[in-house]
Order: structure tokens, then C-alpha cells, then sequence
């Protein structure tokens, strides 16, 4: 179905582009007869699958063995023997991209968290094929592309540096420039993170596995979209009339806030016929694009703990008591109410700046109130375990 790609002998890696796209899935040979296939495409698409992940790698930090991280492919773990050096790169991506997501969900009933010790990152609730799944594969794919060209850039790796294409002249809207400094290497970050990523997606070859290569891609693509022109002038009092240009990625929350739009936005698809593609589930939505996220199954409301969803629930989770929004105590405690404790806070204040060269500041309490999710009654918890 999804071949996978090919690593020259050379430290490179060898793909016929340097392009990463988010969209058209090639064919799967040997179709099932039409009789059948709308079962086996529902039994696909449902198929729970809880395997450890390469996400793990972040938990391991400097000691990253190859042999002993669990969920690997024999591709990836391949590329973990060859590349030592670019798996500590996304093992600090992986902890990059991980608050990220925190961050984007911090108010928000399903805030991203981690299990500690789990092979799996995030637990049961990666098992269902929701808008958070999507997210998720998104944004670790958009981590690895960053790591992996910041790492370039910065001369971490030996196998690669800044982009060798941006030399001699070019030019934009405001004239012609040089190229000078380090571009960013976004190809080879792509490339790689093609070969590594998706690996395990295209040994499986299922219904999932084709939703989360669609959205790696997504996530891939959003980090260079995000590449900016930075550009130093030359010539007399500092005019413009020569430059010297070079592309640099923007900031990570960049990429973050756009894919989190892209949540909001992601598209509830179904399989299409011949189980190469999708479908959207609700007629009158429009269809998913390359930049879209897709996803099969409606998310729980994460708000008991339920084991089998991997949901937490949001007992004990700070709300606020007069927000509106999803951080707001109505919603965040789904209706449960809330309990208030007064608390004591001691903050620096009145900071002045004193020559040369410190900042003195005094302390000062402050008393706030803190809002608390009430847990459910014993009866519905237990409903949910």
C-alpha cells in the first residue's frame, strides 16, 4: 500500500522529493469483494490498537537505547541504530512538542496528560480515533521536523547542516538578495521524520493507520508553513540597498496554535469505497483538504475518570469561576459544582532597578481563592471504572 522509504548508504537520506504532502493515499492491491467491505472497512476503523509508541523516547532522555525502546518497527529501530545521534534530537522534540500540547489544552477538559512509566505516553485514550488522536499525531510529527532542523542548523548532527540549496542570488517583493547565513534545513527534517514517523503506520496498513499518516502529514507541513525570510541589510548608514537573506523557522507555538485551530476545525471522515481514502461522515460538511485534520470516532466528554476511554475525568482541576469558556467551572466540572479554598501567595513586587546592574523587588502575600472540580458521586464514578 504505503511503501516505505528508502535510506541511500550515505549518511543522507534518499527520497524521490523533498516535498511532504498531507493528502491522496495510494491504492491498496487486491481489493475485498464489495459484499464484505463494509464491514471490514467498520472493523477496521474500530480495530483498538495500544502499542507502545516512539513517543517514549522523550521519557528516556540521554539514554536512549535503541534496543530497549518499546514500540518500535524494525524500520525505526533501524534508523535509531544508524542516526544515534538524531534520536537524542527527537527525544527533546518529543519532550518540546508534549508541552506544547499541555499548553493548547490547559484550560480544557482532556489537557494533554502523560502517564508516568507508560510505554503508551498517553495512555487508552490514544485508542479511539478522535479529534484529540488526531491533534496528538500531528503535533509529534510537527516535533520531530523541528527538532530534527533545529538540531541541523545548530551543527548537533553530523549528517546534515543548514540547507545547501539557499546559495548565490534570489529575490521576493522587495528586490533581489543574497543568500547568506544558515537556512534552515526543513527538507532533510521532513524527509526524516517521514521515514521514521510513519514507519509503523504503513506496517499496519489499516483504517487507523490511514488516518494517522493523513494527519502526520498535517503536522509536518504546519512547521513549514511557519518558515520565515530573516534578511541583514548592507550599505551606506545601514540602507537596504544590498541583503542577505536566509529562512528560519518561526517559534514552536506557532505550529502549535495553528494545529489547534485545525482541532477545532477537523473533519469526522469515514472510509470510501475502495478503503484507500476518506469520506466525510456528515453530508452536508464540506470535504477534508491536505491541511485538514480527519478523525473517525466522537470523543468522550472526559469528565469522570473511565479507564476504558482513558479519560481522567476533571476532579481537582483549577476553573475559573467567572470565565465563560472551557476553562470556566460550569463546563470544566461538567455541571458537578465546584469547591473554593483560600490560599496564600507570595509574590515579588514593587521591583526597581538599581544602577548597575539589579533588580530588587519585595515580597508581598497575596490572598486569592482557588476553585476546585467537585469529584462525582461514588455511584456515576463507578459507572464509568
Amino acid at each position: 500500500m504505503l511503501s516505505p522509504n528508502r535510506l541511500e548508504a550515505s549518511p543522507g537520506i534518499a527520497v524521490a522529493s523533498g516535498r511532504a504532502e498531507c493528502g491522496a493515499f495510494p491504492r491498496t492491491a487486491g481489493a475485498a469483494p464489495r459484499l464484505c467491505l463494509p464491514l471490514v472497512l467498520l472493523l477496521l476503523a474500530l480495530t483498538p490498537r495500544a502499542d507502545s509508541s516512539w513517543w517514549y523516547i522523550g521519557a528516556l532522555g540521554a539514554r536512549v537505547i535503541c534496543d530497549n525502546i518499546p514500540g518500535l518497527v524494525n524500520k525505526q529501530r533501524q534508523l535509531c541504530q544508524r542516526y544515534p545521534d538524531i534520536m537524542q534530537s527527537v527525544g527533546e522534540g518529543a519532550k518540546e512538542w508534549i508541552r506544547e500540547c499541555q499548553h493548547q489544552f490547559r484550560h480544557h477538559r482532556w489537557n494533554c496528560s502523560t502517564l508516568d512509566r507508560d510505554h503508551t505516553v498517553f495512555g487508552r485514550v490514544m485508542l479511539r480515533s478522535s479529534r484529540e488522536a488526531a491533534f496528538v499525531y500531528a503535533i509529534s510529527s510537527a516535533g520531530v521536523v523541528y527538532a530534527i532542523t533545529q538540531a541541523c542548523s545548530q551543527g548537533d548532527l553530523k549528517v546534515c547542516s543548514c540547507d545547501p540549496l539557499k546559495r548565490g542570488r534570489s529575490k521576493d517583493e522587495r528586490g533581489e538578495f543574497d543568500w547568506g547565513g544558515c537556512s534552515d534545513n526543513i527538507n532533510y527534517g521532513i524527509r526524516f521524520a517521514k521515514a521514521f514517523v510513519d514507519a509503523k503506520e504503513k506496517k499496519v496498513k489499516d483504517a487507523r493507520a490511514l488516518m494517522n499518516l493523513h494527519n502526520n502529514r498535517c503536522g509536518r507541513m504546519a512547521v513549514k508553513r511557519f518558515l520565515k525570510l530573516e534578511c541583514k541589510c548592507h550599505g551606506v548608514s545601514g540602507s537596504c540597498t544590498l541583503r542577505t537573506c536566509w529562512l528560519a523557522m518561526s517559534d514552536f507555538r506557532k505550529t502549535g496554535d495553528y494545529l489547534r485551530k485545525k482541532y477545532n476545525g477537523a473533519i469526522q471522515v469515514t472510509m470510501n469505497q475502495d478503503g484507500t481514502g476518506f469520506t466525510v461522515a456528515n453530508k452536508n460538511f464540506r470535504k477534508p483538504t491536505k491541511t485538514d485534520l480527519v478523525y473517525f470516532e466522537n470523543s468522550p466528554d472526559y469528565c469522570v475518570m473511565d479507564k476504558s476511554a482513558g479519560s481522567l475525568g476533571t476532579a481537582g482541576r483549577v476553573c475559573s469561576k467567572v470565565s465563560r469558556g472551557t476553562d470556566g467551572c460550569e463546563v470544566m466540572c461538567c455541571g458537578r459544582g465546584y469547591d473554593t479554598t483560600r490560599v496564600t501567595r507570595i509574590t515579588k513586587c514593587e521591583c526597581k532597578f538599581h544602577w548597575c546592574c539589579a533588580v530588587r523587588c519585595k515580597e508581598c502575600e497575596d490572598t486569592v481563592d482557588v476553585h476546585t472540580c467537585k469529584a462525582p458521586k461514588r455511584a456515576e464514578w463507578l459507572d464509568q471504572t
